[in-house]
This record gives C-alpha cells, sequence and structure tokens, in this order.
C-alpha cells in the first residue's frame, strides 16, 4: 500500500495548516480534533486508526513505543520531528515522505527528521 493511498489519522499535536494540505493533494485525513477525540489516550486512537485502517500522523514518539514494545496492532505511524515548531517543518517532510513513493508492508513506523526518513517494519 503506498502512503499517498493510504487513510490517515492525524494526531491532535498535527497542526490544522497540515491536514488543510494533506486534504488538498487528495490524500483522505481524519482529524482528531475535528472528530471530537480530543483527550483520547494513545492507545484509544492506535485502536481506532487501526479499526478504521488509517495510517497515524503525529509528533509524539509514544504511538511507536504502544505499536513496537505493547505490540498493539497498527496499520502504520508517520512521526515527523521535530514536532510542534512550525507548521511548515511538517508539511515539509510530509511531501519529502510521499515523494520518496514507498510503499510499506503493515505494520510499518516510519520517522522523518529533517531530510532522514527512516522506516521500520515487523510482524
Amino acid at each position: 500500500m503506498k502512503l499517498s493511498d493510504c487513510g490517515w489519522l492525524t494526531d491532535e499535536s498535527v497542526h490544522p495548516e497540515v491536514i488543510a494540505h494533506l486534504r488538498s493533494k487528495g490524500l483522505d485525513a481524519l482529524d482528531v480534533k475535528e472528530q471530537g477525540w480530543r483527550g483520547r489516550s494513545d492507545r484509544e486512537l492506535l485502536d481506532e486508526a487501526y479499526r478504521l485502517g488509517r495510517v497515524v500522523l503525529t509528533h509524539d514518539g509514544d504511538f511507536g513505543t504502544l505499536a513496537l514494545l505493547d505490540r498493539r496492532p497498527v496499520v502504520g505511524i508517520v512521526r515527523i520531528r521535530p514536532g510542534h515548531i512550525r507548521f511548515e517543518i511538517t508539511i515539509r517532510a510530509v511531501e519529502q515522505l510521499l515523494a520518496l513513493s514507498l510503499d510499506p508492508s503493515s505494520p510499518f513506523l516510519i520517522v522523518v527528521q529533517g531530510n532522514q526518513v527512516r522506516l521500520r517494519t515487523w510482524r
């Protein structure tokens, strides 16, 4: 499944401008804040994303920890670092990631930091 074909669930830490940008690119982005899910635990959001078949977009490292150490079922997680600085940084990181045309097998964790993209898959 190519990342550009995935449904996305954006964590509450993701700026609204990033969500608007994803949608302007034709991506199916469901926002935690818009759904009224603000304040839900990361476990609940991971479970919801998996149930809906969506990749989680976040700045929060806890999602990867839950997926890997707690073995929570996930489609995938994309973590953009650094987070919470400027939404433009996140948009550039997402653009960089989508340009790679990655086709990771699920479950996966992708961490984007600067020009570095790390992909990890597991079973």
